[in-house]
This record gives C-alpha cells, structure tokens and sequence, in this order.
C-alpha cells in the first residue's frame, strides 16, 4: 500500500511514524504547506519522501490522508475522489456544506473512491450508527473542554470571552452542530462525525463547555430512539503538541490506517 498523507502535524507526522512501522506500507508520500515540517517528519522516517502537491504522486497512491484542517479537505477531495482514488478525512467538519457534500460522494460513487472517516476522540458512534437504522428522536454532544484548548478560537475571541478567567465549569456555546462545526472547526470536528452518522446537523445538539478544573477533553455522547438510551462519555488525554487535539484522535487515525491496509473489519 502507498499512502499521501497531507499535514505533518500532531495526528499526521504520528500517523506517517505508524505507517512507516507497517510491513503492509510499501511508500509514505507527505506534504505539509510548511514544507520544512514535512522535511522534518520525513528525515525520521525509512518510507518516506517529501512532494509540493497531492497531484503529484496521485497516480501512484492508493490512499490520501487528509490531517491538515477543513481547507485543505475541501481543496483536495474533489481532485482525489475525481480519479478514484480512496481518502481517509480527519478535518471532518468541511462536510458541514451540504452542497459540497453530495458533490464529493456523488463523485465518489462515480469513480469508486471510498471516503473513510475515523471515529476520532469519541467512543459511542458504533452505537449511533446502528441505532439511525430504526427511529432515533434525539442526539446530543456535550464537549468540555480546558481553557488552554480553546486559546485563540475565532468564536471566544469575537464573543470577547476570557476563557482563562473562568474559576468553574462554564457553558460557552449551545447550538445545533452545523453552527458549532463552523465556530469551533477544530474541537468539534466529532460533532461533524456524530451529524452525519446520526440525524444530520440541524438536529443534532452540540453543548461546549469551558472547565478550568479538567484534566481531560471529555466528549459526551447522549442518544435516545426506539432502541432506547445511551450515554457515552470519553475522558480524552490532549496530545502534548496540540491540545486542542486528543490522543484518541491520533490513534482512531492509526487504527483506521491499520484496518484498510490489512482489510481486518472487527466490530463492523
């Protein structure tokens, strides 16, 4: 299997670390839009070299990996899908635009590309997913998180919101999750996960908290439907280089890397 992955950040130089200790990944292709980042992941790496441009080594890819933000998603699905090549997407809050989405999968389906969204830093969607099959009536996320991974959110700054001065657990934002995805596009990027598994973005909630006390990005998943009620909590480790990013993120990433290269589907 070769595999471009695009974004040299927390999850992406992790993902490329795994995937260069995978026997069943022949070459690591990366791009990063610093492209000494990129440079950086790859001299650490055996399989690894460093391109300017997904088109570049497109051909020859078996698998895009999009660990950059929603801009980059959006610029690079329709160039990969279009050639029917697979793509696995972390910044899965681009598919918020309704129109963008039915573009990409419709082109998808057109040229057999496979679109892979991993669970990312939350535990529950398995049972959402089965759960949409008969009627759900509501489904809700609330997402707490430290004051240090909300620093420089466009939101809390334009709200003039001093997240820093908070001393106890304090509700920022409440809203439906198409709102909340384009306010916070890179700490709920599981609400986009949640919408599209679930009941779609308008009618799915999306509650996020401020914790100065919290030690953990902590994700809690409410679903009540004909199958009954569940309550989902995952208490997330940040990862030290971003903490606006969970552990868990990065490893639902490795995990998913692993299943399609191996096409082991446990728990399908």
């Amino acid at each position: 299997m070769r595999i471009t992955i695009v974004g040299c950040g927390s999850i992406g130089s992790k993902l490329a670390k795994a995937a260069d200790e995978m026997n069943e990944v022949k070459r690591i292709y990366l791009m990063d839009i610093r492209k000494e980042v990129a440079e950086k992941v790859a001299a650490e790496l055996n399989k690894a070299i460093v391109i300017d441009s997904v088109d570049e080594e497109l051909y020859h890819s078996d698998l895009v990996v999009e660990a950059a933000s929603q801009e980059a998603a959006r610029d690079i699905l329709p160039k990969v899908v279009t050639r029917g090549v697979d793509i696995m997407i972390m910044s899965v809050g681009t598919f918020v635009d309704d129109e963008f989405r039915n573009m990409i999968f419709e082109k998808a389906k057109v040229s057999e590309a496979r679109v892979f969204i991993p669970t990312g830093a939350l535990c529950g969607v398995d049972g959402l997913r089965s759960a949409v099959i008969d009627d759900v009536d509501e489904v809700e996320l609330i997402t707490t998180k430290s004051p240090k991974s909300l620093r420089g959110v466009a939101y809390v700054e334009k709200k003039g919101i001093d997240v820093e001065k908070f001393t106890e657990k304090t509700t920022i934002y409440s809203g439906c999750a198409r709102e909340a995805v384009k306010l916070f596009p890179k700490n709920v990027n599981v609400a986009a996960t949640v919408s599209l598994l679930g009941i779609g973005f308008d009618k799915t909630k999306v509650t996020v908290v401020v914790d100065p006390d919290i030690k953990s990005n902590s994700h809690e998943l409410r679903i009540k439907g004909k199958f009954g009620e569940m309550n989902c909590h995952t208490y997330n480790i940040p990862e030290p280089d971003n903490p606006r990013t969970s552990h868990l993120a990065t490893l639902s990433a490795i995990a998913a890397l692993k299943r399609l290269a191996r096409n082991e589907w446990f728990g399908i």
